[in-house]
């Protein structure tokens, strides 16, 4: 199908639509009022959408980003976890050299998140959806630290809950990977993270921050990929959550989030498009 941009909510709106209009208004680099239809009601519509956009998202699929659903959801849901679509032109290499870019859409959603960004070694089983944390770990060969910019042409998403945050790529507008974190099986648990916006801090945690840690959530995608019938390949990025928050930010503002003993990640906010 063509992919075409609404401006107005459209309740009548199937899922190929639904999914059309969030490419279009992403690739375009503008932004959608409202929730493009009907609002899926479980994370099994959600990610119909989701790969709908996929495959009509014209880049190649690189990583995953993968984010937590809040614990009065969880039980509702049938999720602790969700994930969306990373794509290559949306991964930055980090130099240090100088700020690393991030692109928001006037009028969307975005904000900084400091991750922990795994790169998974060999191709997983596709056969394979039941895994261990210690299976999981096996398949991680390089641990990174990095910045999501949690990014989306709908503004409102966050506040909409996990069912329209998993259909938009789960709010994922791109990854800036930094320095490799050396054995990080022995100093990835203990490392704290803080994040500073326009010089304030606005969050300090770790991996422990997140339910069952980082790597749970390799473990986690590592299932549900499989179960959707898209195993995880050998060089996939996976954002494995926000450590020290979710952090709303706009165009003009700088961001810095510091892994102690590994490296400072210096990103400035810049428009969607130059414009």
């Amino acid at each position: 199908m063509k992919a075409t941009l609404v401006t107005s909510s459209d309740p009548s709106a199937e899922p190929a639509e639904i999914a059309g209009r969030f490419v279009a208004a992403r690739l375009a680099k503008r932004f959608l009022p409202a929730y493009p239809g009907l609002a899926p009601a479980t994370m099994a519509e959600s990610y119909a959408i989701q790969d709908i956009a996929i495959d009509l998202f014209p880049d190649r699929l690189v990583g995953w980003k993968v984010g937590g659903v809040a614990p009065s959801l969880q039980s509702t849901l049938g999720v602790h976890r969700l994930a969306g679509a990373v794509f290559a032109a949306n991964v930055w290499p980090y130099d240090g050299r100088r700020l690393a870019a991030l692109p928001a859409i006037d009028g969307g959603f975005a904000a900084v998140e400091a991750e922990f960004i795994a790169r998974i070694g060999a191709d997983a089983d596709p056969a394979k959806t039941d895994w261990t944390l210690g299976e999981a770990l096996d398949v991680v060969d390089k641990v990174f630290v990095g910045v999501e910019l949690a990014g989306s042409p709908l503004a409102s998403i966050n506040d909409l809950g996990p069912t329209v945050v998993a259909s938009d790529f789960g709010n994922n507008g791109g990854v800036v990977v930094g320095p490799e974190v050396e054995n990080w099986r022995e100093r990835m648990e203990d490392m704290e993270v803080e994040t500073v916006i326009n010089g304030a801090s606005v969050g300090i945690g770790g991996s422990r921050s997140l339910e069952g840690g980082a790597m749970e959530s390799v473990r986690f995608l590592l299932e549900h990929c499989a179960r959707r019938g898209r195993p995880l390949n050998a060089g996939m990025l996976i954002t494995t959550g926000a450590v020290t928050g979710v952090h709303r930010v706009q165009a003009g503002d700088e961001t810095v989030c510091v892994f102690r003993g590994v490296a400072e990640i210096h990103c400035s906010v810049v428009r969607a498009g130059g414009n």
